[in-house]
């Protein structure tokens, strides 16, 4: 090697075997075409609820989440905590009726609305929150 801590192309080339020819290396991207099968395909396409989006998409179905709904948050002091007993109110910052958070593993993913199912407790989803990742 050139040094002991430098490569430089020759060095890595041959760690990599032959080097391309120069006539390969200039690569023309307007001679790559597009497979058929993502030629014929629209990205506008719109699926109803419940339909996959790919075929593949059913490897990750079983997949488990972890899906929480929060009614609201409290802050407190630990000696406040230590008074808390049976029958004690803790004030939430919310209001009745305002639209509770629903995450999934963490992210928030919706807000929506407490119901009740036979004898449990649900959410109805009243509006999906658009993710901030790039």
């Amino acid at each position: 090697m050139a040094d002991d801590n430098n490569a430089n192309q020759d060095d890595i080339d041959n760690m990599f075997g032959d080097p391309p020819s120069s006539e390969s290396s200039d690569l023309n991207l307007d001679e790559i075409s597009e497979p058929e099968e993502l030629k014929n395909k629209s990205d506008d396409k719109e699926f109803a609820i419940g339909e996959a989006m790919a075929g593949d998409v059913t490897a990750i179905y079983d997949i488990p989440v972890n899906v929480s709904a929060v009614l609201g948050r409290s802050t407190m002091q630990v000696s406040q905590l230590l008074k808390l007993g049976r029958g004690a109110v803790i004030e939430l910052d919310r209001k009745v009726g305002e639209a509770i958070d629903i995450y999934v593993n963490n992210r928030l993913v919706a807000r929506g609305e407490v119901v009740v199912v036979e004898d449990k407790l649900g959410i109805t989803m009243t509006e999906i929150v658009k993710s901030d990742r790039t």
